[in-house]
């Protein structure tokens, strides 16, 4: 048995000129996502559409489930194809309806797109036509064309395509249209979630955890790798750099006022990601910071953080409260892993009475008399002395959540 998937693309068909070069990235990373599944399938794109060729009922299942991370897509659904007949599209309109019927719905409307414009009927003579047939066959439906509880699409181009049932995409651009970026990841909630957000505008991703054993878990090491994989799953793949804090938190902790111990380890955060950032020729650092959420997210908190950023630093949840980002977590399949009881450096080393705004020549000051600079006194040159280079020299790497 032969399914056909017709896909529908979104944002990409307002490209213009430079369309082609997008479509090609979506469906080279559709088609890496289906051998991955070794899901017997193979695609073909023609007028704003991709079909996907399925050997088998199984292999279709294996489709959607890659079609529900692909990002640069609109929806899908299975289709008929038929010959551009009435008889045929009223057939094929007549068997959606009864599997509409039989899923539960109760009324319907037909939606007919006619981009063959040779074909003998409009697209309204063709909604008129095959609610006729469906209201003849499958009695039990009526027609509603404001609030229906399911649509059937004709689409006639160079076949005619009939489906019912639709499910949206994860809309946005290709994974890899739009440069590659370093992700700041924790084992929390916020930092997969701004990762998958990000790359539903096109973006690539590596990412950056900071461990601290033995203050953090080998539990929260894995939690974290685990999230790498699911976030992963939507960027084609994630090369996690794995950077060892220990000393530095130590430093931070022992030479710093207590109020300032979170501010002062983001900035080192933020200068580490940035020296990986410049080795690995990704084109931004991407925080799951939201603002004022917590005390470190302060607006002048950010400046103090970022003042030691070499890169431009995206924030997908900035104006997010924690709800919003709870719900997308969910709808990401991160959630669950993410509220694991295994606490990252953040959170371990929170003070009780943290700094809420601080400024920027304090922060600096305080920051430089902990002497873990990544540069030399020039600011350029590196300082392969320092506890930061050291750090990130000796990080380990691991690829997650790649296609093979």
């Amino acid at each position: 048995m032969n399914e056909i998937i017709l896909v529908k693309m979104g944002e990409l068909t307002l490209k213009g000129g430079n369309r082609k070069g997008f479509e090609q990235i979506l469906r080279r990373n559709l088609i890496t996502m289906l051998r991955a599944r070794s899901s017997g399938s193979r695609t073909e794109s023609r007028s704003g559409r991709i079909y996907i060729h399925c050997v088998s009922a199984e292999a279709a299942d294996l489709a959607e489930e890659a079609l529900s991370c692909l990002m640069g897509i609109a929806g899908w659904a299975r289709a008929q194809k038929t010959e551009k007949t009435l008889d045929k599209i009223l057939t094929a309109c007549v068997k959606e309806g009864k599997k509409l019927f039989e899923s539960g719905a109760r009324s319907f409307k037909i939606e007919a797109r006619r981009t063959d414009k040779s074909f003998s009927l409009n697209s309204y003579d063709i909604c008129c036509a095959a609610g006729d047939a469906v209201l003849q066959e499958a009695p039990g439906l009526r027609v509603d064309v404001k609030h229906p509880d399911a649509t059937i699409s004709v689409e006639i181009r160079e076949k005619a395509y009939v489906y019912g049932s639709e499910k949206k995409g994860r809309r946005g651009l290709p994974s890899g249209s739009a440069g590659r970026g370093l992700l700041l990841l924790s084992g929390g909630i916020v930092s997969p979630v701004a990762g998958c957000l990000i790359a539903g505008r096109g973006m690539g991703l590596n990412a950056v955890y900071f461990h601290t054993p033995p203050y953090t878990s080998q539990e929260a090491l894995d939690k974290t790798i685990r999230l790498a994989e699911i976030t992963g799953s939507y960027t084609m793949g994630i090369r996690l750099y794995i950077v060892n804090f220990t000393e530095i938190q130590k430093r931070i902790t022992e030479k710093s006022p207590a109020e300032w111990n979170t501010v002062l380890l983001r900035m080192a955060m933020m200068e580490a990601a940035s020296l990986i950032a410049k080795r690995t020729g990704v084109k931004c650092l991407v925080t799951g910071e939201s603002l004022s959420q917590v005390a470190s997210q302060t607006i002048e908190n950010l400046r103090c953080c970022e003042s030691r950023a070499r890169f431009p630093v995206l924030r997908p949840l900035i104006g997010m409260d924690k709800e919003t980002i709870t719900t997308l977590a969910k709808d990401f399949g991160t959630y669950e892993t993410s509220i694991l009881p295994y606490a990252d450096c953040c959170v371990l080393f929170s003070p009780v009475h943290p700094i809420l705004r601080g400024t920027v020549n304090e922060a600096n000051a305080l920051y430089d008399a902990l002497e873990l600079h990544a540069v030399g006194e020039d600011n350029n040159s590196l300082d392969n002395n320092s506890l930061l280079y050291r750090a990130v020299q000796e990080a380990e790497v691991k690829k997650c959540g790649y296609y093979h």
